[in-house]
């Protein structure tokens, strides 16, 4: 059925065509005035991908009571590095910017206390640190690599990954009961990458006190209920974890934390 269209003027003095059911056709504006909506700029922000479980509420001191501890290191920053080692000058440009020696063996970790350098593939290694210094040094390392010449790259991957600290008497245990590698054989100074579950997973030992499992923002929330629920029949807590100047990772919680204001 047809419905008949006439223009009336909204309090604005804007012509508004309107039909006669009283609701406005191509405009904000009605028979009963203007409406002035305010204006509010989206400002982004960033959220840890295990923010919604709310760990800083439940978090409390450790102790030598037997239970498994686990928390996340929110808001590091995550680089994937790709280079030719063949490359006169892509190691020595990389421990330039970094500190870190580039590791050349199969899961090593080159550490110091702005961060940690992780081999993945003989090609690609996997550089994490405080979030505002990665970008400084992403910024550096594409600069070298192309006044070089070198066939090499950094990929900022910080959005898509997370860390969680798995410790105590029994974190070797628990994770046996969800994955199928021979974890007490890690090396210090390791990392392997494997399943826990159906998630594929880096599982970093830095020393005796603890691992460090890595995982993708996507599988997020199934990691930590997959370590959770494992962890139950030991005992499982939030654990605070402070910032350690002498720890390659815990160094990076420390002052100034990154804005969860996005530029």
């Amino acid at each position: 059925m047809a419905v008949s269209v006439r223009a009336t003027r909204c309090s604005s003095g804007r012509m508004a065509r309107v039909c006669q059911r009283r609701w406005c056709r191509q405009c904000s504006w009605t028979r009963k005035g203007c409406v002035n909506m305010p204006k509010q700029g989206f400002q982004p922000f960033m959220e840890s991908p295990l923010h919604h479980f709310k760990l800083d509420a439940e978090a409390q001191a450790r102790r030598a009571d037997g239970r498994i501890w686990c928390n996340e290191l929110p808001h590091l920053g995550y680089a994937v590095l790709r280079g030719d080692t063949a490359e006169a000058g892509f190691a020595q440009l990389v421990q330039q910017v970094t500190g870190l020696a580039l590791p050349l063996q199969a899961g090593a970790v080159s550490q110091g206390p702005q961060g940690v350098l992780m081999w993945t593939s003989p090609d690609e290694w996997l550089l994490v640190s405080h979030r505002q210094r990665l970008a400084d040094w992403t910024a550096q390392l594409d600069g070298g690599f192309a006044a070089q010449q070198l066939f090499a790259q950094t990929v900022d991957s910080s959005g898509g990954l997370t860390l969680a600290w798995l410790g105590g008497t029994e974190h070797i245990t628990v994770l046996r009961h969800l994955g199928v590698y021979d974890f007490e054989s890690i090396p210090l100074g390791h990392m392997v990458s494997t399943v826990l579950g159906k998630a594929t997973v880096q599982v970093i030992r830095l020393d005796g006190d603890g691992v460090f499992v890595l995982f993708r923002r996507s599988f997020a929330d199934y990691v930590w209920r997959l370590l959770r629920r494992a962890a139950q029949p030991y005992g499982f807590a939030v654990c605070q974890l402070e910032a350690r100047g002498d720890h390659p990772l815990f160094a990076q919680l420390a002052a100034p934390r990154p804005s969860l204001i996005l530029a």
